[in-house]
């Protein structure tokens, strides 16, 4: 009897574990986020809801608050790049040609009083023709003032200082653009010509800075502009003269702009890359004669308007210092300061197939 009495209390007890395995195992599918189950297409659903009520609520509108605000300050930033630059004084030298000639059709369309500098005269005054047609259409343009002389003559730039702030009474804008560039080897180079590429592209600009920057500080206003290059700040073969003058033209501007941030003048610094001008064809060799070839990679540079309407943009809105080059240059720039043993293998391997391809 008492056999039969535990045997029965041990099956009512498996009965009853057996209920309790079974109400929790249905809980467990009942609240799964399965679709195959009401309860978990009901959950999913309210997921939905409310992933949907986040993203028409906030999500959304938060997205075109942003949009909104960015194109606010773009207009802004517009708008005041256009005051500053309108009625603005800025002198740009080597204006008759490339970059130069571009920065000035650039900054006379944006309302600028023009001074252009240069060597070629009859040039000068195309070019001043060729904005004045334009003035005839817009009434807040200006006609542009020409100044004739030589960079590479620093005898000659205190006298054409004082014509530019005898004509405009200041300067309010210095774009120092005119440069020649050079290839050769510098065991073939005579230091003749080492001392041309750096009177034009470092000596002359320097010294055109220093003969207007005095009445600048006295007015506690003025923006100078150094077109550099990317070889200010990395070297390749065979630009040895080209290179040394630009990076001396970086490291003028930099100390330049921390002696004068007190007297509230700006200094940009724009670093190009290739730009397709005439710049290679106009070069001087190791010879000092000219070196009359347009390189693949300045044929397939930019183009100088589009490196003119960076200039215009980095002016207008007081950028220190502006790279403005492909992939490839951009890369090697920090290759140069993260890894400098690579970037000094590279380079002697470019000699290499250089010479090579010189020599067949």
């Amino acid at each position: 009897m008492q056999f039969v009495q535990g045997t029965e209390f041990r099956a009512k007890r498996k009965s009853m574990w057996e209920q309790h395995l079974s109400a929790q195992v249905c809980y467990v599918m009942l609240t799964r986020s399965d679709t195959k189950h009401p309860a978990g297409m009901v959950r999913k659903t309210a997921e939905k809801g409310r992933l949907m009520d986040l993203t028409s609520t906030v999500i959304i509108p938060l997205l075109f608050g942003s949009l909104g605000l960015f194109a606010l300050f773009r207009l802004l930033q517009w708008m005041r790049m256009r005051t500053y630059l309108q009625g603005a004084v800025v002198v740009v030298t080597g204006a008759t040609s490339g970059l130069g000639k571009e920065c000035a059709k650039a900054f006379h369309a944006a309302g600028a009083r023009l001074v252009l500098c240069g060597r070629d005269s009859e040039k000068l005054k195309d070019l001043a023709q060729e904005l004045s047609a334009m003035t005839n259409h817009r009434k807040n343009l200006h006609e542009p003032h020409t100044v004739v002389f030589d960079l590479s003559d620093t005898k000659t730039i205190l006298n054409a200082a004082e014509l530019i702030l005898k004509h405009s009474g200041h300067v309010d804008i210095l774009i120092n653009n005119a440069g020649i560039s050079y290839r050769g080897t510098i065991v073939d180079t005579g230091l003749d010509v080492d001392k041309k590429v750096m009177e034009t592209n470092y000596f002359g600009p320097i010294a055109l800075t220093k003969a207007l920057l005095p009445s600048m500080i006295k007015r506690r206003q003025g923006h100078i502009v150094a077109i550099s290059s990317v070889q200010g700040k990395i070297s390749i073969p065979f630009r040895s003269a080209y290179a040394a003058s630009k990076h001396a033209t970086q490291a003028f501007f930099d100390c330049l702009r921390a002696e004068v941030e007190q007297y509230e003048i700006d200094v940009t610094v724009v670093s190009p890359g290739y730009i397709q001008t005439n710049l290679s064809l106009n070069a001087v060799t190791a010879d000092g004669s000219r070196y009359g070839v347009m390189d693949k990679n300045t044929a397939e540079g930019q183009t100088a308007t589009e490196v003119a309407q960076v200039v215009l943009n980095a002016v207008g809105q007081k950028k220190k210092e502006v790279l403005v080059a492909g992939l490839m240059p951009s890369l090697a720039v920090y290759l140069r300061n993260l890894f400098p043993r690579l970037f000094f293998n590279l380079m002697a391997t470019r000699a290499k197939k250089e010479r090579k391809a010189k020599d067949s």
